[in-house]
């Protein structure tokens, strides 16, 4: 398990870490016994907020699963989501990542534009993103920091996605899928093709399916039939009863499988096959199962195979990843100001107050002892006295270079300040 630097936090509470894994050292298999369902993730977020967590979020796709958040120790987090997953602590440390504060903030930034994703520039991520933080906003688990960087990312993914060409060329796991069997399948515009499971990506599979093979021996399946039959109103596709996927398997020349199941859906037992069969597994964790293999005319492709497809789209995207590094440069450096800004808020706060304090005393003295004092008067110049205090020691902690700390506790002894470190 790899660390990173220990740099300043720039938080009011602990420090900020990204702790997670992804396709780039775990395999599929180990991917899905870290994958978390929806209802997982608010059973962590709840157990997050009973544990006195200040902030969290958290993301799983087919090609990793992180948490975001605030803690003392990384390891609380990997502890947080070991509880409810299938992954050990001793199998997370083998393939997994921590980055903290500054390195945490620039991981979120490269994963939310696409840069880390396994097919470049894939912004299929940003809105997954954004309804992890929404889910932490609902429950109480979103602090000021994360609402920011949220907010950062997203702004960085719009202008990315607006002022490059770097998600040009449509690439996605499902583009990945269409374009692999339309390279290993001849005559595939004839052949049969049945898709089980209509979600995200088996939409989006079904979409590219009939835009690039102009195939109309599509056939859906779906647990439940309804959501089949609103994809296949679309496109004017055949339902079929999940009861009939045995018989509609041994009719079919290509079966992609986009299920979320956590167990496999797709075994030899399902199989009466008297012709080839291409199963595309596009699901995480891996939903067909090794055991099809068995069958001499069965090929079985995952999705970790598919993302080589594209090379040729992905070569043409890597030409505009200078100009979307610049611009991730510049959000990020904004909000790392505002983020290093935020430690002075507290001590200026109590310094604002401690010299209102010696305001309203010599206030009150001079009340007592002159007969014509102007007490307006002396309270517009003790104010304007303050503020113009206050925004020199603000101007100087920003220019402080790397010894803020150090300036900020001489300020608190010095005047004795009480500060509050809540948000």
């Amino acid at each position: 398990m790899t660390s990173v630097n220990n740099s300043n936090n720039y938080s009011l509470q602990g420090n900020f870490y990204v702790i997670g894994l992804n396709y780039k050292k775990a395999d599929a298999q180990i991917r899905g016994h870290f994958s978390v369902d929806a209802s997982a993730q608010e059973l962590i977020l709840l157990q997050a907020k009973a544990d006195g967590f200040d902030s969290l979020s958290i993301i799983s796709t087919c090609n990793r699963t992180e948490l975001y958040g605030f803690a003392e120790h990384p390891y609380q987090l990997i502890k947080l989501l070991c509880e409810f997953t299938k992954g050990t602590v001793e199998e997370f440390e083998n393939v997994s990542y921590i980055y903290k504060n500054r390195e945490a903030v620039s991981h979120l930034f490269r994963v939310g534009t696409g840069l880390d994703s396994q097919i470049l520039g894939d912004f299929e991520i940003i809105s997954q993103l954004r309804n992890s933080f929404r889910q932490s906003k609902k429950i109480g688990l979103l602090n000021a920091f994360m609402e920011r960087l949220a907010n950062a990312v997203i702004q960085a993914s719009k202008r990315i996605k607006n002022e490059t060409d770097i998600s040009s060329g449509a690439t996605s796991v499902s583009f990945a899928a269409v374009q692999y069997i339309m390279a290993h399948v001849p005559y595939v515009s004839k052949k049969n093709i049945l898709l089980f499971g209509t979600g995200k990506i088996g939409r989006n599979t079904c979409e590219n399916l009939i835009k690039h093979t102009q195939n109309k021996h599509i056939t859906l399946i779906n647990r439940t039939k309804e959501r089949a039959e609103k994809v296949a109103g679309k496109f004017n596709l055949i339902v079929k009863d999940y009861s009939d996927i045995q018989s509609e398997i041994a009719q079919t020349d290509v079966l992609i499988v986009a299920t979320g199941a956590q167990q496999p859906t797709i075994s030899k037992e399902l199989l009466y096959l008297k012709k080839p069969l291409l199963i595309l597994d596009l699901s995480i964790p891996k939903n067909v199962s090794d055991d099809v293999k068995e069958y001499e005319h069965v090929s079985l492709v995952h999705l970790d195979e598919l993302s080589a497809v594209t090379n040729q789209t992905l070569s043409q995207r890597a030409e505009h990843l200078p100009m979307a590094k610049e611009i991730i440069a510049e959000i990020e450096e904004e909000f790392n100001t505002w983020a290093q800004h935020r430690k002075f808020v507290p001590t200026v706060k109590a310094l604002k107050s401690k010299l209102s304090e010696i305001k309203e005393g010599e206030i009150d003295y001079h009340r007592k002892k002159l007969s014509d004092f102007n007490e307006d008067q002396a309270e517009i110049i003790s104010n304007r006295i303050i503020q113009k205090i206050t925004t020199q020691v603000v101007n100087h902690l920003k220019q402080a270079n790397g010894s803020t700390e150090l300036h900020l506790e001489m300020l608190e002894k010095m005047f004795q300040l009480e500060t509050e470190k809540s948000e």
